[in-house]
């Protein structure tokens, strides 16, 4: 089993409608889209959702306002202002504590200091992930909650899911649509993966985005392939992005010319192989086959 994992610098490039390209030229691959902060795979894909289940990156303080005295003890000590005398009275005082699940950064130190044990640590709801099947074959995905943290490791929930599904059903490759950015999202969209394939564009801060991904793929010592998308609308830039990926030891394996398609498509649900079998989708078969020798 094989796992690619598709990635950019920065928002934007294109890298979604490649994955979704990939998607339907692989046919049978498991598919996760591990860009939990903002997914949107699903869009093209409209994939049917077979299984729900809560994901929980950490725990959270909660005040029993049965038990609580009002003594403002926990609020003296919370570094990050998450409690306040904002809770219903229990018959003893008028008000109780309570604690804000937006502003708690699970750190426990209520919990600790507690003198009537008032305070539970309880796992926290940080989002959904859910599997699906859509036309091209199974996925997996998720939703972060709203100000949610620890996507890290959704990501790697996500990535295992598929991996269980791939072995289950004796498919020989897993898709991934990684996360923009370097951060800790595609750090664990790409540690221990067979290959990156990097989707930038021929901007300034395209160029600037992809040295900060390449640096990063090569710390972890991942094979590395770049496209450029939009390739035409900045011939210049193309030009020196290439440069750039031939001093790293980067093989630029596509030039995609900028066409409507992908906003078109995207508009039907549909990929771009799907929409239009001209000369775009051509470009993009190319580059799948440059994407599979790599991987073989």
């Amino acid at each position: 089993m094989k796992e690619l994992v598709v990635i950019s610098g920065k928002g934007g490039t294109g890298k979604t409608s490649i994955t979704a390209a990939f998607a339907a030229l692989a046919q049978g691959a498991v598919l996760a889209d591990c860009d939990v902060d903002a997914a949107d795979l699903h869009i093209v894909l409209s994939p049917s959702v077979k299984q729900t289940s809560d994901f929980s990156g950490g725990r959270q303080a909660a005040i029993d306002p049965a038990k609580c005295i009002g003594c403002g003890r926990c609020a003296a000590i919370c570094r990050f202002e998450a409690i306040h005398l904002d809770g219903p009275g229990n018959g003893v005082i008028q008000k109780t504590y309570a604690v804000d699940p937006v502003a708690c950064e699970g750190c426990k130190v209520c919990v600790e200091f507690c003198p009537v044990k008032a305070i539970a640590f309880n796992e926290a709801v940080n989002g959904q992930w859910f599997l699906s099947d859509t036309r091209f074959g199974p996925m997996v995905h998720a939703k972060l909650g709203i100000a949610e943290e620890n996507s890290g490791k959704l990501v790697t929930l996500i990535r295992r899911k598929a991996k269980e599904i791939a072995e289950e059903r004796k498919l020989d490759l897993v898709i991934v649509d990684g996360s923009p950015g370097i951060g800790c999202p595609v750090i664990a969209s790409i540690t221990g993966a067979d290959l990156v394939l990097v989707v930038t564009e021929p901007t300034l801060s395209g160029r600037h985005d992809l040295a900060r991904v390449a640096d990063l793929a090569a710390n972890f010592g991942i094979k590395t392939l770049l496209c450029i998308n939009k390739a035409d609308i900045n011939p210049q830039m193309t030009a020196q992005i290439s440069e750039e990926a031939r001093r790293r030891g980067i093989t630029v394996v596509g030039e995609i010319p900028y066409d409507d398609a992908f906003t078109k498509a995207q508009i039907m649900k549909a990929t771009v192989p799907e929409y239009t079998g001209g000369e775009i989708t051509e470009r993009i078969k190319a580059l799948w086959w440059q994407v599979t020798y790599a991987l073989a």
